[in-house]
């Protein structure tokens, strides 16, 4: 049976973390908000400056990246996970629930109340995964900005004393 980890990237990972998510690009382009051609352009300092925030994580299995996901800061209580992914050969193991658990941990670590999230319309892998977690869908429309706008829905997680991450 493969182990499963997940761990924070640091700015002196910016290889790791550029390789992974160009292979998501790549693997799932009609899934995020930014391109091949996009994130292929960053620069070192970019790729480092996104990482020192200490919120983007790397699930490994057995020792061999396999998936990445990020949470951003959007309000004094609020967040966003973002750039969520496993690569196919891995998924169904788990290591989502490890990326999702280590975002909601980083979430309640820095005393956000309320992390968001935007699943494309027909992806029923990934909202059983977020309902799993608590998420819940907001019947809110996805932000303006949003790559396929119609074709995605928000989901939300409230944090209160009962549902802090284990």
């Amino acid at each position: 049976m493969p182990t499963l980890t997940v761990r924070t990237l640091r700015p002196e990972d910016w290889r790791l973390c550029r390789a992974v998510r160009l292979a998501a690009l790549t693997e799932a382009p009609q899934a995020f908000g930014s391109t091949l051609s996009r994130e292929e352009s960053l620069t070192e300092k970019q790729w480092r400056e996104r990482l020192a925030g200490h919120n983007q994580f790397l699930a490994e299995e057995d020792g061999e990246p396999c998936g990445l996901a990020g949470v951003v800061p959007v309000g004094p209580h609020t967040a966003e996970l973002v750039s969520m992914w496993v690569r196919p050969a891995t998924r169904g193991t788990g290591a989502a629930d490890l990326l999702v658990r280590a975002v909601l941990r980083w979430a309640d670590d820095e005393g956000i109340d309320e992390v968001r999230l935007q699943v494309t319309e027909g992806n029923t892998a990934a909202e059983r995964l977020y309902v799993r977690h608590g998420f819940r869908r907001t019947g809110s429309p996805p932000p303006p900005e949003s790559p396929v706008a119609g074709g995605e829905f928000t989901m939300i997680r409230t944090f209160s004393d009962l549902s802090r991450p284990r």
